[in-house]
């Protein structure tokens, strides 16, 4: 089973970022996905959750209208568009599955933003 996320990197404020989580090793059309961020000296934090049939849903009110979660069952893949980012965006950006019980997560990767 693995995660993996990709697309991050240092943008400008204002900027888009397209972040990808790469999933295998399970049947990822029968799973819900998250994405989480962690900022420095800071607790990992919800950001989005997908449903299996596609239905979003976003907890952080900092985020909402700016990122949008989205996955493509047929590649396997699940997405976080960012748009008009914030240098308090900055994090690492996770993906997460909860495999009936077991939890599984990406590595992360990096979003910088900053002029």
């Amino acid at each position: 089973v693995q995660l993996v996320e990709s697309g991050g990197g240092l943008v400008q404020p204002g900027g888009s970022l397209r972040l990808s989580c790469a999933a295998s090793g399970f049947t990822f059309s029968n799973y819900a996905m998250r994405w989480y961020r962690q900022a420095p000296g800071k607790e990992r934090e919800l950001l989005a959750i997908i449903s299996v049939s596609g239905i979003s849903s976003y907890f952080r009110d900092s985020v909402k209208g700016r990122f949008t979660i989205s996955r493509d069952n047929a590649e396997n893949t699940v997405y976080l568009q960012m748009n008009n980012l914030k240098p308090e965006d900055t994090a690492v950006y996770y993906c997460y599955a909860n495999l009936g019980g077991t939890s599984k997560w990406g590595q992360g990767t990096q979003v910088t933003v900053s002029s």
